[in-house]
């Protein structure tokens, strides 16, 4: 019997987007543990850029890329997942240790697997696992509650967008901040109440601007040595969550505790692979996309891109032109 084949875009070695190459490769079958997923749609998330750069430790190229993918099951030897069963697959290896959704098909462990309800269309349902997920996660790091000022740095990404929404549907006043003055439109539209022009050291001072006290929780997006001028943007006994690196710095220079945590503050991060930590994500999810669905909130789609054009899609992502999320499509006319 002929060998079954699929397209995929694979990394063939690290550098820029033209090491993205579109291939005919097998497609792989379900096998113990394992479920055969047809990719719908996808959303692009900068830790992939980090992959193709050679940047992820641990990671082997040639690989197919992508941390996260919405689409239905194809083959799974599981009996509660019948063909036709849509689904969802966040991080977990995905398009690191093993191929990941850069395909029109990828195997993933099913236990991984999200099963999801929804009549959304698969681009936008693309728009939300992973980073509506790391923006639900972030708050429930922040403690967030009702009534609380709340400051995403880093609000024209597709988690600081999430954020945004999410925050308001809870009933936080929420600021975001954005260093393109042209984005600020996008921003309030996200849901933010104010906007805040990220001016790097000067960023507390802007705050206040806003909250004569500052903020009384803080989504840090940007990571690296802009954690400082987060924390000193708080009010007393704040909170910073730092959830991103946007900044492509992964550490915070000299950072001396004692120094640049305010006193009463507190520090905490969130990360998206703990997203099968427990039984959380796939109850949040359902429920998010309830809250799509009845308009309640709305993924910030930014653009939608087709699997022949991942090179280009990756170049919009790395050039910061995105105010929101990119997906990537593999059903026509979506």
């Amino acid at each position: 019997m002929a060998e079954r084949m699929m397209r995929a875009v694979v990394a063939e070695r690290p550098g820029g987007p033209e090491v993205l190459r579109l291939r005919e490769v097998p497609r792989p079958s379900a096998r113990p543990g394992w479920t055969l997923v047809r990719i719908m749609a996808f959303g692009l998330n900068r830790s992939e850029l980090f992959t193709r750069r050679g940047w992820s430790p641990g990671v082997e190229l040639p690989r197919i890329l992508g941390i996260e993918g919405v689409g239905v099951v194809a083959e799974s030897l599981d009996p509660t997942l019948t063909e036709g069963t849509a689904v969802a697959t966040v991080m977990g290896g995905l398009g690191r240790r093993f191929d990941g959704a850069y395909a029109e098909y990828t195997l993933v462990p099913t236990e991984q697997l999200l099963p999801v309800r929804t009549s959304l269309p698969w681009p936008l349902v693309a728009a939300v696992p992973e980073a509506w997920l790391t923006a639900h996660g972030s708050l429930e790091s922040l403690e967030a509650r009702p009534g609380q000022r709340l400051l995403v740095r880093g609000a024209t990404s597709g988690v600081g967008m999430a954020a945004l929404a999410l925050a308001r549907d809870r009933g936080l006043e929420v600021a975001g901040t954005t260093r393109d003055p042209a984005k600020a439109v996008a921003v309030r539209a996200a849901g933010a109440h104010h906007v805040v022009p990220d001016q790097g050291e000067a960023l507390p001072e802007r705050v206040r601007e806003v909250w004569s006290d500052g903020a009384d929780r803080v989504l840090d997006l940007v990571g690296g040595p802009a954690v400082r001028a987060s924390l000193r943007a708080l009010a007393p006994r704040g909170r910073v969550c730092c959830t991103g690196c946007l900044s492509d710095e992964w550490i915070i220079p000299s950072f001396e505790p004692l120094e640049d945590i305010p006193s009463g503050a507190a520090l905490t991060t969130f990360s998206s692979s703990t997203v099968h930590d427990g039984d959380w994500a796939a109850p949040a999810l359902q429920e998010i996309l309830d809250r799509v669905a009845d308009g309640s909130v709305r993924p910030a789609l930014d653009r939608v891109f087709h699997l022949p054009e991942l090179p280009d899609a990756h170049r919009y992502m790395e050039d910061n032109r995105a105010a929101g999320k990119v997906v990537v499509s593999n059903v026509p006319g979506e």
